[in-house]
């Protein structure tokens, strides 16, 4: 996906004022980032401004799985024309699930959010399987990431951030079949996920989270 001026404005606006106004940032481990070919970002959810942080922090021009329920107007046309694109949660959104597959295999970068909802900053939610399906139907790299900061920012129930310094750590990507290993589908998808889990509690910590696994 060729960059945008567009994009390239917002993802400034987001690093330079908006983050600049609310406490700054700092990274870890962009040298982890693939600069070319198919990559999933994969970070942990903790707030709603992580799609825009994460988005405007990546060396690479991101899209995004986002929420059906945040496709109305103005806000729809304003994401949109960032790159995101609905999905409906809970549910087998094949079209979705297609279009991110096709973005993939065109070689561009997509964020999607393991957990598939906001936690606590706490503890690590349940990976869907969603993700597990996209990793090995595209054969493109999973990059774990590690977010602090947020949590504060802009907790669950909040309407106006609160000034936090944000910290985003990078972690080493891999793709589905150098993790998933077993002997039948279930136990391969399993092996992914886990790996998955400990490698965004390891992005996390290298962040300086201290997040638990749900299970």
């Amino acid at each position: 996906m060729k960059s945008t001026g567009w994009y390239k404005f917002a993802a400034f606006f987001v690093r330079r004022i908006y983050l600049g106004i609310f406490g700054g940032y700092e990274l870890r481990g962009v040298e982890n980032v693939p600069l070319t070919g198919p990559l999933l970002v994969a970070p942990i959810h903790l707030s709603h401004i992580d799609p825009p942080l994460v988005g405007s922090l990546s060396p690479r021009q991101l899209q995004f799985m986002a929420k059906k329920e945040l496709f109305f107007f103005p806000l729809g046309a304003l994401i949109s024309s960032l790159g995101a694109f609905p999905v409906s949660r809970g549910e087998g959104d094949s079209a979705a699930i297609r279009l991110t597959i096709s973005e993939l295999q065109a070689g561009n970068a997509v964020l999607v959010f393991p957990e598939g909802t906001r936690g606590d900053g706490e503890t690590l939610g349940s990976i869907q399987t969603g993700i597990a399906v996209l990793a090995k139907r595209s054969g493109a790299m999973v990059m774990p990431v590690g977010i602090n900061g947020t949590q504060r920012m802009m907790p669950k129930g909040s309407s106006f951030p609160k000034r936090a310094k944000i910290i985003v750590a990078f972690g080493k990507p891999f793709t589905y079949d150098e993790v998933a290993l077993g002997e039948s589908e279930k136990e391969r998808r399993e092996a992914f996920t886990k790996h998955l889990q400990d490698q965004l509690v390891e992005a996390c910590r290298e962040a300086g989270l201290e997040v638990r696994t749900s299970g």
